[in-house]
This record gives C-alpha cells, structure tokens and sequence, in this order.
C-alpha cells in the first residue's frame, strides 16, 4: 500500500517545487516593474576588455622634484680614516649633527646658540639631496654676498648661522669647532671642482603662486602634517637629556629669528616641500606646492627672536623678492614682499634691470 502512493507523493512533490519557482520569479518581475515604473532605475552593466585597463591619474605635485640621475652625494664615510685631518673631521661632522650638546644653552665646550642643531635645517648632517646640504660650499666659498656686500669665507658664513639660524653668538675664528666644521664641510664637497654648484645644492626652487601665501590655510596643514612632530604650539620635543631637540621648534624664544634664511617664504617653502614632513624626500614629496608656501606662511607669521639686519643688504636692489622688510626699490608693500604674490613683483625688477 505504501509502495503505490510513493509515486503519488513525488509527483505532489514536483508540482510544489515548480509553484514555488514561478511565485518566486513572478514576484521578481512584478518588483522590478513596479520599481521602474516609480522612477527607479537598475544598475547599468558594463563590460571592459582587458586590454583596456582603467587609466591611473597621477597628481602632478607629488611627481619626483628632479631625477636622481646626476645627482650629489656625500663621500664614503668609511673612508675618512683615509684622511691626514680624520679626527677634526669627524668632530666636526657630530658638531653639526649634535650642535647643542656642545654649543646650546648648556654645552659642554661653549654655550653660544638657542638649542637647535645645524642639521636641523641642513639635513643628515648637510648630505641630504636639495636639503640644504653643504655640496657647493667648498667650491664657492669665498664669495661676495649681497646680504652683506662683502666677500665671505667659510667661517664667515658658519657664523652667520650661528647669529641667525641658531639665535646666538659666532665662534672664534681660531677654535677648534671652528676649524673642525669646515674641516667637515670642505671633506664633503672634496670632489667637486671649484667654482661649481653639483645638482641637489641647497634648497628646492618653488614655482610662485599666483596669490598670496596664506597663513589661515598654512595652519590647517600645519595642525595634519606638522604638529604630531612639532607640537601643536611648535616648539618641538626635547631629547630626552635635555642637550637638544629631536624635534626643533619653529617658532617662539628657541627658534631661528627673522634674519636667517629660512624666515623668507621661499626658502622656507623649498625646504618643506622636497623635506616635509618625516620620510618626504626630493623623489616623493608629500605636499603640493600650495602646501608648502601656506605653511611657510603660517610659520613664518608665528612671534620668533629679532635681529638687527640694518647692515643687511647694503644694495637694496639686490634684495630678494621675498625679502620682507623694506626699504625697496619698487612700490610693493612689505606684506606683499613677505607673502606674495611674488611673480609681480619679480616682473618690475626685470623690467627694472633693462
């Protein structure tokens, strides 16, 4: 009896697997329908060859700043054993890396500058590629500056960073510091012939903005990509000892005062750009160009030592564009020779010459 209905109880079976099937399909069609007709739309498929791959867009700005081919690079360090002045070398080469633990307001051998380190704006003790290395200073020094309008030797220059980079007092010409950093200096641009500047000297050329560098933006980069190493109220992280910064401020009693270098917007700016922040270099750089001159904006508007430049630039036509404290030669504001836009200014000097 069993038997004969099993072939019953499939068919049953069957029919109810098909129901359920076309209900199933049937609600499907009448959803989509109703969807559409409510001013839906389905998901539009489309097909890409393989061939074809979806282009990349690359973002000018973070291009490499130069090729590393040509490029300077310092010599062996394992090879300045090879030198008859080996050990003034090397003094000088931890001088300008540890500047302070010998030389800041609690050195050892003098106590002469505000607490930063010549690597602090000359990087990897002066060899970093277009980080303000020291490459040209050996083949083009001495030389006539205009800032001063007199020829300069080495040490001339060393202390020149001392009085504003590093806010502080010369050395003695006759030291042993002295003598040991250009000893160092000169190792390092040993082979490069005199009179030339190798490829990666000193700092990046940023190309001008057609407006004013801006402050107000520059903080806003400077609160992402700057304040996690030097600290929101920019006055970096102290080394644990006490005898330096492993992360120098940027401005306020410690830093650099308004007669170094770095307080002109486009020095300060090409030194972000190829350097800033930790682990950008030359070949990848982290900012764009807009970045870059609007956090030197904001820095550089931040309270930080003055310095007596009344000396400074005795030919005032010789100023640079971003030179920001009159007297000029031409009817732009200070404001605009300190933030820009720079381009017009550097027309009227063109003009100017001719």
């Amino acid at each position: 009896m069993k038997e004969s209905f099993e072939p019953f109880v499939k068919l049953i079976s069957l029919m109810v697997s098909l129901l359920l099937i076309v209900a199933t399909f049937t609600a499907l069609v009448i959803g989509t329908v109703l969807y559409i007709s409510e001013g839906g739309k389905l998901p539009r498929i489309s097909f890409v060859e393989k061939t074809s791959p979806l282009p990349v867009s690359e973002e000018p700005d973070f291009m490499a700043l130069a090729s590393s081919e040509g490029m300077w690079t310092s010599p062996d360090w394992s090879l300045v054993e090879q030198e008859a002045n080996a050990d003034l070398i090397k003094y000088g080469r931890e001088l300008i890396a540890n500047t302070s633990e010998y030389l800041g307001p609690n050195g050892k051998v003098m106590k002469i500058s505000n607490g930063m380190n010549c690597q602090n704006c000359h990087l990897n003790a002066g060899t970093a590629p277009l980080g303000n290395n020291y490459a040209a200073v050996s083949a083009t020094y001495p030389k006539v500056r205009a800032r001063s309008g007199q020829s300069e030797d080495i040490p001339k220059r060393i202390n020149d960073c001392f009085e504003r980079s590093l806010n502080g007092e010369g050395l003695p010409v006759e030291s042993k510091e002295m003598q040991a950093m250009v000893a160092y200096m000169e190792w390092l641009g040993k082979d490069v012939p005199k009179g030339e500047t190798p490829k990666g000297a000193g700092i990046y050329a940023v190309a001008f903005l057609e407006r004013p560098a801006n402050p107000v933006a520059g903080k806003r980069v400077y609160d992402n990509q700057c304040a996690s190493c030097h600290m929101e109220d920019g006055q970096g992280v102290l080394r644990f000892d006490g005898l330096g910064y492993t992360y120098p401020p940027l401005w306020g009693d410690h830093s650099y005062n308004d007669g170094a270098g770095l307080y002109r917007m486009s020095r300060f700016a090409g030194y972000v750009k190829a350097n800033m922040p930790l682990g950008a270099t030359y070949e990848r750089p982290m900012l764009t160009d807009e970045q870059a001159w609007d956090v030197a904006a904001y820095v550089n508007s931040m309270a930080r030592p003055a310095k007596d430049i009344s000396n400074d630039w005795p030919d005032i036509s010789k100023k640079p564009v971003d030179h920001p404290f009159g007297p000029f030669t031409d009817q732009f504001t200070e404001e605009q020779h300190k933030y820009g836009p720079f381009k017009p200014i550097q027309e009227f000097k063109a003009m100017a010459k001719n």
